[in-house]
């Protein structure tokens, strides 16, 4: 079911009220992306991440090490102090290939965690149009709860002017003031809720809302539901993290398997020594191989632990398939029903303002009492808001199946924002440079800066 045309029809009626400088719902995710702290602690995580890569990596290079030593001895044979200093460099040959599988498990990792940060970008701009539609709604209702308080007012004005000029009972008089009372109540926990979600808003977006210029056009969405699920299945964050959580898991099997081989390493060591028998310069060169014989059991350990970590990931990989399926039925459902009460309430609408306006008429002819004025103009208003209503689930409901398909992001609606760049971090440290200030680094905490709040 394509819902395009549904907001084709609201975005008049939404947008109507609202100025060419009001504060828009895209306003509100640009806002929301620009403030957000949990969005800014997972960029630093994922260089946390980034930075495993580096470690793994440096397990393949040859390590320098500078040592210095001074001792005294004190034997039959000698009798002073010896000092020495050696440069000392290791690397490993061979290992089986463990460590190469470990950096790739670590690739694997940061790109688990890449889609773990969409995952929260998503959340983070679907609870902006959340908060949003919410506001939106509120400051609808509480318009149209101020009018009904208006119009009870009239009544109530001339069920007293009838009353006092002996056209009408006191009866009339007290079912207005009971309506009128009614109305006052609820327009009271109509601007109650609205200070709630007022400050809900601040909460998601990071700032007070400036308006409500109407949520605007309905995001473009799949004509069908399976076509939302086959997008869901490829894009969707979760899945995309967990896929590469399970291949990480697999390396890391392969890394565990590796360690019952042999490990060969070379060594390289020249230095001095000073005093004693043995002063004067050296080198020396080591081959050295080991191979585990015994450990106490703990290399099966820890393959076994390779193992159901793995089966764990891809148990968890089949049951966020189902859940993202379901979000997306779910969210397709809630569409159809909102769909459904605004067409309904369109034409209860049209009919209670008939039906009311036919017992004003009635009543100044004396065939329609007060109370049948006030339960019309109830019916009236009850119909208003059970439009309004619609109209907000209409639209949370539709950015809820962007959600579910993996698609509610800046990229994809093209909002105005220096988008983060997750791989300019790794590019520039995942190799493992030397610890010197980098021009692409200090560019990439200039862009961590602007999406922060400076």
């Amino acid at each position: 079911m394509r819902f395009a045309t549904l907001a084709a029809c609201l975005a008049a009626l939404l947008l109507g009220a609202g100025s060419a400088g009001a504060y828009t719902l895209r306003d509100a995710m640009v806002a929301a992306y620009r403030n957000s702290d949990i969005l800014e602690q997972n960029r630093y995580l994922l260089r946390i991440q980034d930075e495993g890569v580096a470690q793994q990596l440096a397990g393949l290079r040859p390590i320098f090490t500078f040592t210095a030593s001074s001792n005294y001895n004190s034997t039959s044979q000698t009798d002073g102090a010896v000092s020495s200093l050696n440069l000392v460099a290791d690397l490993l040959v061979w290992d089986g290939g463990g460590t190469e599988l470990l950096a790739e498990a670590a690739r694997e990792q940061v790109l688990s965690a890449r889609a773990g940060l969409v995952g929260i970008e998503q959340q983070i701009l679907l609870n902006a149009v959340t908060a949003y539609v919410n506001v939106w709604r509120d400051i609808q209702v509480v318009q149209v709860r101020e009018s009904n308080v208006r119009v009870l007012r009239e009544q109530l004005r001339a069920a007293q002017d009838r009353f006092d000029a002996g056209a009408d009972v006191r009866t009339s008089v007290a079912q207005a003031e009971a309506s009128l009372a009614g109305a006052i109540s609820a327009l009271a926990g109509a601007r109650g809720q609205l200070e709630i979600s007022e400050e809900l808003f601040i909460i998601a977006v990071g700032e007070r809302p400036g308006g409500a210029g109407g949520p605007g056009a309905l995001p473009d969405l799949p004509q069908q539901e399976s076509a939302a699920d086959n997008i869901a299945r490829n894009t969707h964050p979760a899945i995309r993290q967990l896929q590469h959580q399970s291949r990480a898991d697999e390396l890391s099997l392969a890394a565990a398997r590796t360690d019952y081989g042999p490990t060969v390493s070379l060594r390289a060591t020249t230095g001095e020594t000073y005093g004693g028998a043995g002063a004067g310069y050296g080198t020396t060169f080591s081959l050295n191989l080991s191979q585990p014989i015994y450990r106490g059991g703990q290399l099966f350990s820890l393959e076994r632990i390779a193992i159901a970590t793995l089966a764990a990931t891809q148990a968890q990989l089949n049951q966020q398939v189902r859940a993202v399926l379901q979000s997306v039925g779910n969210a397709y459902a809630r569409l159809r029903i909102a769909n459904a009460q605004i067409q309904a309430s369109e034409q209860q609408i049209r009919a209670a303002e008939l039906a009311l306006e036919s017992v004003r008429q009635e009543a100044e002819l004396g065939a329609r009492t007060t109370l049948d004025v006030l339960d019309a103009e109830q019916d009236a208003l009850d119909a208003r808001i059970g439009r309004i209503t619609a109209q907000a689930d209409l639209y949370v409901s539709a950015y809820q199946a962007l959600s579910a398909m993996g698609l509610l992001t800046v990229d994809h609606l093209n909002l105005p924002v220096p988008e983060y760049d997750p791989e300019a971090y790794y590019d520039t440290f995942a190799n493992g440079p030397a610890r010197i200030p980098s021009e692409q680094g200090e560019r990439l905490d200039a862009v961590l800066d602007r999406l922060g709040r400076n």
